[in-house]
This record gives structure tokens, sequence and C-alpha cells, in this order.
């Protein structure tokens, strides 16, 4: 096994036997990357199945039409969110598909290039766009949002314990000057918390950089439409398949899972069903897949994953 330069997919036989590819299908990813899991569900359903890829970043388009340029007019590549699904697989002429898959998170290649400004361990300007073409960037947030505001981002999104301390420091450090840089930041994180915590194995700005992350890309919004849109456009028999890597978007996809399993959304009190609301998904994981030892050796990245999936009834 020899590693990708671009992005390593995670479980990529695990994820595509949930989506039981087979040929002549079509087949939607949502989170492109560098086309590696599209490119064995591409193998799976030659000669004649279709890949819809989706990506906000257009590096992870230029490295997947590379990547994928063997299959040709198989593979339809479009810049987008997975959010707009619904819209995406309208305007190409498709109405339903076999299967979904979307792979959360942040690439490798993103976090690895330095101005992207996904890590802090390499210090860059603060940016976390996936989508360089949008507004909004960390800086922005970081630099500009009232206090409670971002208090509320670092603390809902990244769960972070002593969100209060993190945004005084925060706050008294731009008031002085714009905090420009990751490394910037994190140097204030960290300053801002106890000594004990700033020894532990994981960098004390680890949970903020994520908060940011997803408030700059509305990650959890994206993911609930993508979920409810992608739904209905899934073929009776359809597999819609999440990879997560925190336990925000894990819950999100469980819980939506789980509700359109159960349908009706009535209080437990009514004696008959009132919201009309039909189930439309039977659950095929009751307890997420994770990677194992070999590929977590391998990928250390791949540690926090999980994999859900269901299928459309």
């Amino acid at each position: 096994m020899t590693k990708s330069t671009f992005h390593e997919p995670i479980m990529p036989e695990e994820t595509v036997d949930s989506l039981n590819c087979g040929p002549g299908g079509i087949y939607f990813d949502g989170t492109l990357g560098g086309g590696g899991h599209a490119y064995e569900i591409l193998v799976r359903t030659a000669p004649d199945g279709i890949l819809v890829g989706v990506d906000r970043d257009r590096d992870a388009l230029s490295e997947s039409e590379r990547r994928l340029k063997p299959f040709r007019d198989r593979a339809l590549l479009v810049k987008g969110n997975f959010a707009d699904i619904g819209n995406i697989l309208l305007g190409l002429g498709i109405e339903r598909v076999n299967g979904i898959l979307l792979d959360l998170g942040v690439s490798s290649h993103q976090f690895d290039t330095a101005d992207r400004g996904f890590s802090f361990s390499l210090d860059a300007p603060l940016d976390m766009r996936m989508d360089q073409e949008d507004g909004l960037t960390a800086f922005d947030i970081v630099n500009s949002f009232p206090e409670e505001k971002l208090k509320k981002i670092i603390k809902d999104y990244g769960e972070e314990m002593m969100p209060g301390r993190i945004v005084r420091a925060i706050s008294e450090r731009r008031r002085l000057s714009p905090i420009r840089t990751t490394g910037e930041l994190a140097a204030v994180i960290a300053g801002a918390l106890p000594g004990h915590l700033r020894k532990k194995r994981i960098h004390p700005a680890t949970k903020t950089f994520q908060a940011l992350r997803i408030a700059v890309n509305d990650e959890l919004t994206n993911l609930h439409n993508a979920i409810e849109n992608g739904i209905d456009m899934l073929e009776k028999g359809g597999r819609f398949s999440v990879i997560s890597f925190h336990s925000l978007e894990d819950r999100m996809v469980k819980n939506l899972f789980r509700s359109w399993e159960k349908g009706c959304i009535c209080p437990p009190d009514f004696p008959v069903c009132r919201c009309n609301r039909k189930s439309k998904l039977k659950v095929l994981t009751r307890k997420a897949v994770m990677p194992g030892e070999a590929e977590i050796a391998f990928n250390p990245r791949a540690r926090s994953a999980r994999l859900r999936t269901a299928i459309r009834i």
C-alpha cells in the first residue's frame, strides 16, 4: 500500500462495500477530495456506471480530474456544495442515484498546504476556507466577531471547556493588533489556558481551530441539508454513507438517519400519528464502522473516522 500525495481515502474497501456498487449504477460523491473513493466506485461500476463527483475546492477537482481521467465520460465532476445535491443532479439531468457518499472534514492536502490556514502546525494566514472563492475567513471571525458570538462558536462547535478564557485572551490581543496567522492564534489560545492543559498530547488550540473551521465553512448546516435533500435523490434500495471525524458530525448523521427510519415525529402520547411523516430509511450500521489497526498505523488521520450507512426504502 502506498500513500497518496494528495489525500488518502479513509476505509476505502469498507466505504465502497457499504454503497453496494454495481455496474450501471449512478453514484454521488459529495466530497471528492483527491478522488480515492471515486476511483474505487468507478472500478466497481464498470463498464457503464456513472460517478458524479463534487467538491468546493478547485485543487481537489483538479487532482481528481487527473486521477479519474482513465474513466473519461463516466466521471462527471462539478465544483459545488454537497448541500445542493438536488440542484446539482437535476442540472445534469439525473433524477435519482443509487448511492451517496460524504467523507467529511478536511483533506490531507488542505491540512498540509500552509497557506490554506487549517493547521496551527504550519504558520500561515488565518483562512480555513474549503472554497477559496467564499468571502468569510477565520481571520474575519477571530478579529471582528463580538465576544459572545465568538464564545458560542468555540463552545458549540469545538466543545471547548474554557471558551470564556480563550475569547478574553483573543479580545485583549486583537485590541492591540489583528491576529493574522495560525501561529499567532495558537499562541494566544495556549497562553489563555492552565499550564496542565498545555502539557497534554493534544494541542490546546485543537478544539478552537475545529470550531473556527466549522463556522467558516458552515459545515453542520451543510451536512444537515445534504442528508435531508439527498435522501429524496436516492432510488429505492440506494445507499447513503457518511464518514465523520468528530462527535458533532457523527451525532447529526446518527440522529438524522434514525429519525428518517422512525418516520413519525408525533409526541409519544398521541394515540394516532398526525404528522404523516413516513419512514424513508433503514439504518444498516447500528454501530459505526471504524478503521482497523493496520489502517490507523498506515494513516494516523483515520483514527477518529466513523462510517454510518442507511438504505432508502
